[in-house]
């Protein structure tokens, strides 16, 4: 507010100034008196320097101070100054002339400094006191000079003198008033103003972060990563890379040790990717743990280059929730326009390249070609009809006798899930892993526990035989898993002691916690559990001992090189067996000499060709009846 006062006074000086300079000049050379010209012109010499210093000062301020955010308060002050000492000076000569000049000049400097402080009514008003002062000490001494005046004829220009100061005090209190009240509305509207449009831009940039950022880690989201990569693909034919980002061993961080955590691990994979890239990259938050980065103007070999070095820094440690925690991360790259041209293409490409390299090896780069979109393709057929498979009838279950290696009696059957589709057999080791990733595996885990527990029940034999299920570790960690066992027993009247459980060695990668609350939870309701695939990867002592499995199936990897380093592994494994006491079954026996070997080891039970393929169901009881014989 004291700004704009400022403004409106020095905005009006100049032609102050100069009016009075004019007058002033007019004054003091249009009348001639040799006996009071040299103090009229020492006067007007006074005058003139000081109105020149003013004039000095109002350019200074509209140069240097106009356009800046200046001090208010002080300007008016320097300005005031000049105006009060302008108004003494007039002062001054007035009441001189009242005593020294004729009537004609006296009639006309009153007429002169009258408009002055008629005019300084409305020239001053922003400053309220000098509006007030200005006229009065123009007119009221000189009044009071007429006033006191031998002369009585210029008593009525005294009386008329004081009564037109004293309008001109109220006029420019009442002006002043108004500048005033002016300015603050003026001032008041500009703070809500400027209120509003800060508000206006803090609105706007909250959409556009609700709209374009993701809130966790500050990078694109994905419509605005689609708008910006479609803006690129469109405008530009420059070749670029883009990456798609998948971080190896996060789930397991996020679902062990916590979310915050994981939201911790996020945002510095996010930094980190700003780092690499210099902010000057295209990068996105495309869900979970997944990112997306461009590469601009980059090729294969450069691409393939800068993306390893991506993933040794996005591997390096972190710390979080007072732990040292790592991850890795694997990349899939497909390069614009080599592979495709538009935006969603491209990243259905890296994805692919992305999702093919995690098969084959973690934390690696993998750059698309066509032999990965017809594996895709496969993946999509195959879990497209594993969708329906139960639906349709497709999956079944056959079963692989497990021998007792003292009696040769079968002890129990493994069941083992087939699937043809459209009358073609697929591998199980193809459909299993799509089963997997899909989120599949739950209700074909399910239907096959439920299959097993039903199959058992019509087994029409005197000898109880027990039925061996494989469950995928994703099926363990279910919360609902217990449930789904029990309701699988209940519905078929099956005792728990005939399930048995098996869980793939690749349990040991897993949060053990969990597994082991699991593990204890089906060893408490009478079902035993067992490690399959033993050897080939994962397992420890320290987990063996925590886990405190009932049954160890050995890999056929091994009972192969049987002849070789295989025996003393199987040694091993058996001298740990006595010590954790677990039963120990071996796999893939298909030979005498095999089957001979083991015994001497004092491995407890025997599968493989040997004894059995797995067999139809409808060929399980002559298949029992005969090994009933047998024995």
């Amino acid at each position: 507010m004291q700004r704009d006062a400022a403004r409106l006074l020095y905005g009006n000086a100049v032609a102050g100034i100069m009016i009075s300079l004019l007058t002033s000049s007019f004054l003091v050379f249009a009348f001639s008196y040799p006996r009071v010209d040299p103090l009229k012109k020492m006067w007007w010499f006074g005058m003139f320097i000081l109105l020149l210093f003013r004039f000095i000062d109002v350019i200074w301020w509209k140069i240097k101070l106009q356009n800046t955010e200046f001090d208010g308060k002080k300007s008016i002050t320097h300005f005031v100054i000049g105006a009060n000492i302008t108004a003494i000076m007039w002062s001054i000569y007035l009441v001189y002339c009242t005593n020294q000049v004729n009537d004609v000049q006296l009639t006309t400097t009153i007429i002169a400094i009258a408009a002055t402080a008629g005019g300084s009514a409305t020239v001053l008003a922003a400053h309220k006191y000098t509006a007030m002062f200005y006229p009065c000490i123009l007119l009221v001494p000189g009044s009071i000079g007429l006033l006191l005046s031998e002369e009585k004829s210029l008593h009525l220009l005294g009386i008329l003198g004081l009564s037109f100061a004293f309008v001109m005090l109220l006029i420019s209190r009442k002006s002043a008033n108004f500048t005033v009240h002016t300015l603050f509305l003026k001032n008041e509207n500009s703070v809500l103003i400027d209120s509003m449009e800060e508000k206006v831009k803090q609105r706007t940039q909250k959409i556009y972060e609700l709209s374009n950022l993701d809130p966790l880690t500050r990078l694109y989201n994905r419509t605005a990563f689609l708008e910006q990569l479609k803006r690129v693909t469109t405008k530009s034919e420059k070749q670029f890379a883009l990456l798609f980002i998948d971080l190896d061993g996060f789930k397991k961080i996020n679902d062990s040790i916590g979310h915050k955590a994981g939201d911790d691990i996020l945002r510095e994979t996010a930094n980190r990717l700003n780092q690499f890239t210099s902010n000057t990259q295209l990068v996105c938050r495309w869900g979970g743990d997944e990112f997306l980065v461009v590469f601009a103007e980059t090729d294969e070999k450069r691409a393939v280059e800068k993306s390893n070095k991506l993933i040794s820094l996005l591997s390096e440690p972190h710390t979080t929730e007072n732990s040292i925690l790592s991850v890795g991360a694997t990349i899939g790259i497909a390069l614009y326009p080599n592979h495709a041209k538009t935006e969603d293409r491209l990243i259905q490409l890296a994805d692919m390249a992305m999702y093919y390299q995690k098969k084959q090896m973690r934390s690696a780069v993998c750059v698309f070609n066509e032999e990965m979109e017809e594996l895709f393709a496969y993946d999509l057929h195959l879990k497209n009809g594993l969708t329906k498979a139960i639906e349709n009838k497709e999956l079944r279950l056959v079963f692989q006798p497990i021998i007792s290696s003292q009696t040769l009696k079968v002890a129990a059957f493994e069941a083992l899930l087939r699937w043809q589709l459209k009358g073609k057999d697929i591998p199980p080791d193809e459909f299993i892993s799509i089963a997997e990733q899909y989120g599949l595996i739950h209700e074909i885990g399910a239907w096959v526990l439920n299959q097993a527990c039903l199959e058992v029940k019509n087994w029409n034999t005197e000898q109880e035989v027990i039925v061996c299920v494989n469950v995928s570790v994703i099926q363990l960690q279910d919360d609902n898993f217990i449930s789904i066992v029990e309701s699988a027993l209940s519905e078929n009247l099956i005792p728990p002691e005939l399930l048995h459980i098996e869980i793939t060695e690749s349990v040991f990668a897993s949060d053990l916690v969990v597994i082991t609350d699991q593990i204890k939870s089906l060893q408490a309701m009478g079902i035993q559990v067992s490690i399959d695939d033993f050897g080939t990867g994962y397992s420890s002592l320290s987990a063996m001992q925590d886990l405190a499995v009932n049954m160890v199936k050995i890999d056929r990897s091994f009972v192969n090189k049987i002849d070789s380093n295989g025996k003393a592994i199987i040694s091993a494994v058996m001298h740990m067996s006595e010590a954790l006491n677990f039963t120990v079954i071996a796999e893939g026996v298909e030979t005498q000499e095999q089957s001979q070997a083991l015994l001497n080891l004092g491995v407890h039970y025997f599968q493989g060709y040997h004894y059995s393929r797995p067999l139809e169901i409808k060929n399980i009881p002559a298949y029992l009846e005969e090994n009933q014989n047998n024995t």
